[in-house]
């Protein structure tokens, strides 16, 4: 039954709990359980990205010079041959030659990473990264 809240028992070493519980107050949880669902979920995200054929989400970030030449349209040009897979995108100016782009993706996990390194691969781009997330379809 789902929602239903189950109790169970973990064996753990005294200096490993220690640790862990410094760094769940670090994070601010208030209490050990959550820590642990929210680390399970962390985990199934995970797995999500490594099936085939599952739907997943991220986000692509890149900072770049806009005065490379052609880079905005090389850019603008992959974004619309991949319209399907891209949700959105937020363009910032960060000062006069750097840009910050935030690319929603959605698609297999496979294909999200192929977009994700294309963008890392074009020139001018000064830095790339990938937050990889889920649809919430398969959490409960």
């Amino acid at each position: 039954m789902e929602g239903r809240i189950v109790r169970f028992g973990v064996s753990i070493e005294d200096g490993l709990l220690k640790r862990f519980d410094e760094r769940i107050d670090r994070r601010h949880y208030t209490n050990r359980s959550e820590a642990i669902r929210d680390l399970i979920r962390r985990d199934l995200v995970e797995e999500e990205w490594d099936e085939r054929g599952g739907e997943v989400i991220g986000a692509v970030t890149l900072v770049y010079d806009h005065h490379v030449r052609n880079l905005t349209e090389r850019l603008n040009d992959f974004q619309h041959k991949h319209a399907d897979e891209i949700v959105v995108s937020s363009h910032v100016h960060l000062d006069h030659h750097n840009c910050l782009e935030v690319i929603v993706v959605r698609g297999s996990g496979e294909r999200v990473r192929d977009l994700a390194n294309h963008f890392r691969s074009v020139r001018g781009v000064k830095h790339a990264t990938l937050s990889t997330t889920t649809t919430g379809a398969r959490l409960s």
